[in-house]
């Protein structure tokens, strides 16, 4: 089992301290959300219940790749993601370059979670189509893949049309996709795409063995096995190895947390909520109780 740590909703200022945590405390992959601005959105929030967001005016949401370049260049070891990018709110060519950079400065430090985002006041002032998002996606996830590989590509599709063309710099190895979303659409783009699957919401068990049961049954639909895609998600359950041990039986690779959602009123009374220090501390907590457990 593989520790994530979900640092979305974190202040821009205490992301390099907290990549520098996580590596030390033995987490595999650091991520943070994807947001372009806010407003009073048209659109409804999909995950609560009354359609608005969690988040307020003065919520960080800091570029998803300069950070990682920053958060990089502190660290050896540890990996990062988004969860998720919304790749088909900007053209090809500025996803292909952001990410191919931020892999070659990380030293192939980059999995690529992606997803086709809820927002549609995005699009409309990224100038991308809403409503195609998904086959944009369906398109845009193999070309970026032949155009990280350095060669020359030419590619005339139904959304992106273009000639012999290359970008330089490249990865040294391929970028994994992690596809998130949990619609069927999304679960069988991971299934025909991706190299993994990242949960974007909080499940239950008996919700995310539902889940697993449907993306198994995409893969074998697309003639592929259930080992050949990763599966990282947060699960509602108080961490422990035993928990982690059964999710791993049942195929999942990866487990998400933010330690500090589950601080104590006396680590909360002795950093301060939402602090650096109270997460730091939750973190150490964690990798003591958790993670050296596994």
């Amino acid at each position: 089992m593989r520790f994530w740590l979900g640092a979305s909703f974190s202040d821009t200022d205490q992301f390099i301290e907290l990549a520098k945590a996580s590596e030390r405390c033995g987490m595999d992959t650091l991520t943070l959300s994807d947001h372009i601005f806010f407003a009073d959105y048209e659109s409804a929030y999909p995950y609560s219940r009354t359609g608005a967001p969690r988040w307020t005016a003065a919520t960080h949401w800091p570029d998803v790749w300069v950070t990682i370049g920053a958060m990089a260049a502190v660290t050896e070891r540890l990996r990062f993601a988004p969860n998720v990018y919304i790749a088909p709110a900007r053209d090809l060519f500025t996803v292909a370059k952001q990410v191919s950079t931020a892999a070659v400065l990380s030293r192939d430090r980059v999995s690529f979670g992606v997803g086709v985002g809820w927002c549609k006041d995005e699009f409309v002032q990224t100038g991308q189509d809403f409503h195609t998002r998904g086959r944009r996606l369906d398109e845009m996830i193999p070309v970026l893949r032949e155009l990280w590989t350095g060669g020359t590509v030419e590619h005339h599709g139904a959304f992106f049309d273009f000639g012999p063309l290359s970008i330089a710099p490249v990865p040294a190895r391929p970028v994994p996709f992690y596809v998130g979303g949990d619609s069927d659409a999304a679960l069988r783009r991971a299934a025909r795409l991706g190299d993994g699957w990242i949960g974007n919401r909080v499940y239950a068990e008996e919700q995310l063995d539902q889940v697993i049961a449907r993306l198994n049954g995409y893969l074998k639909e697309y003639g592929r096995s259930e080992g050949d895609l990763e599966i990282v998600t947060a699960l509602a359950a108080m961490p422990d190895a035993v928990t982690y041990r059964r999710l791993a039986g049942k195929g999942v690779t990866g487990t998400m947390a933010a330690p500090w959602w589950l601080a104590t009123p006396e680590e909360k009374a002795r950093h301060g909520e939402g602090t650096l220090e109270l997460k730091i501390a939750t973190m150490e907590r964690f990798a003591e109780e958790v993670i050296a457990r596994m």
